[in-house]
């Protein structure tokens, strides 16, 4: 053990009877290790909430959208996609898993127990278990969008059949206010429809303003020609390439055909969640900053006590970088310690929260019911890393200052 280390860590326990700077020892080490604990459970819980709300969001939405800007450019693209040039050519861009044409509208449902607007997705039954969201539904099946004879079938969100007492093989009545042509206009046209199955996203605006029909349905609704769609919806391999993707089938369409991603629709969610993670990062940054000024105020006082000490190691040979090590180790000793609690009593509470989800979420508020809890080792890297740093920075007044001590005046009045 090198003689400054050795110095400091003795000077961190007091053997004599006034013990107040290791009491201001101790509490620098708790001082850090409280912030560096409550800095893991918060970004922990931060990235577990972005996580699932990121999920939920590509579990109901497609990862790439394809549109146009001129009213049926899309005719070419029938139901099943064959023949399809579009459709073809956006299926054989490389990283694009699925694709197919869907419908969208806005309706008035109605049922016995009320009314409201909707938001009606007419897909492709045969394209149905490719969608996350319409893969793993509540109640019902997909499957029997397509089925002939009776009513079309429908699904509708957790929220929305809880709201009119809806279950599967349920009623209901959507108006299109497209409706049809007559010599008096436009006429809203009504058609009944039978809940096929109910599914639930997790997310409130698409658990009570969504629902999906085939898209011989949705095209007879709108009073569309066969073949009428709104846009092409795709799925990649990775979600995350899904930027350089729909760049990628955007110059493969050309106009009057344009994109739209996941990460570009959602954009002002994911950058809320981020600022609001960074200034939550500086709140409880100044926990640790806390526990840095204890370190500075412990040191300072371990100078002006140990101030014989120090004059008598000093007239013995010891440099003053010697000296200036010795009270920068015990900084570093104190911050090492206070990182290292911090760390085991953060990341035991982050998995016992992941574990029993003592933390309940009203329903129907967030989109989640308990707290969800990711552990990254890239924060744990970086809270370290800023904690040692300030605990560092907390020691360089005091060791400075107690390296300029001149032996001869500190042992003048000895």
């Amino acid at each position: 053990m090198s003689f400054p280390l050795f110095i400091a860590s003795r000077y961190l326990v007091s053997r004599s009877k006034r013990t107040f700077i290791s009491v201001i020892s101790v509490m620098s080490v708790l001082g850090v290790a409280i912030g560096v604990a409550a800095l893991v459970i918060v970004m922990s819980v931060y990235n577990g909430v972005t996580d699932e709300m990121r999920e939920k969001i590509l579990g109901a939405n497609p990862h790439i959208m394809v549109m146009s800007t001129r009213a049926g450019a899309f005719d070419a693209v029938s139901a099943n996609g064959e023949g399809a040039s579009p459709l073809e050519r956006i299926r054989s861009v490389p990283g694009v898993v699925s694709a197919a044409p869907f419908l969208y509208a806005e309706v008035l449902l109605s049922t016995p127990g009320g009314a409201t607007g909707l938001v009606v997705r007419g897909v492709d039954p045969a394209q149905a278990e490719t969608m996350p969201l319409l893969n793993r539904l509540e109640d019902g099946d997909a499957e029997s969008l397509g089925k002939s004879g009776g009513p079309a079938g429908i699904l509708v969100g957790h929220d929305l059949a809880r709201r009119f007492h809806l279950r599967p093989g349920s009623r209901v009545n959507l108006m299109s206010p497209a409706g049809q042509r007559t010599t008096v206009g436009f006429v809203p046209k009504l058609k009944s429809f039978r809940v096929a199955g109910i599914f639930k996203s997790g997310m409130s605006e698409f658990d009570s303003r969504l629902a999906y029909v085939s898209l011989t349905a949705a095209q007879e609704l709108m009073g569309f020609p066969a073949g009428r769609v709104s846009g092409v919806e795709a799925f990649v391999r990775n979600p995350y390439d899904a930027v350089d993707i729909a760049r990628d089938i955007a110059e493969s369409l050309g106009a009057p055909f344009y994109t739209r991603n996941w990460i570009d629709m959602n954009a002002n969610l994911f950058a809320a969640l981020q600022m609001e993670r960074f200034g939550m990062f500086i709140v409880l940054l100044m926990v640790i900053l806390v526990g840095s000024f204890s370190i500075i105020t412990s040191l300072i006082m371990l100078v002006m006590e140990k101030t014989r000490d120090i004059a008598i190691l000093m007239s013995m040979g010891a440099t003053a970088g010697a000296v200036r090590r010795i009270f920068m180790l015990q900084g570093a000793i104190i911050g090492a310690v206070g990182t290292s609690l911090g760390y085991v009593l953060g990341i035991v509470l982050a998995l016992l929260l992941k574990k029993y989800q003592v933390i309940e979420l009203p329903p129907g508020v967030y989109m989640m019911d308990t707290l969800p809890v990711i552990i990254e080792p890239l924060d744990l890297a970086v809270i370290g890393v800023v904690a040692m740093f300030l605990c560092f920075v907390a020691t360089l007044y005091p060791a400075r200052q107690a390296s300029r001590l001149i032996p001869a005046e500190a042992l003048r009045y000895e």
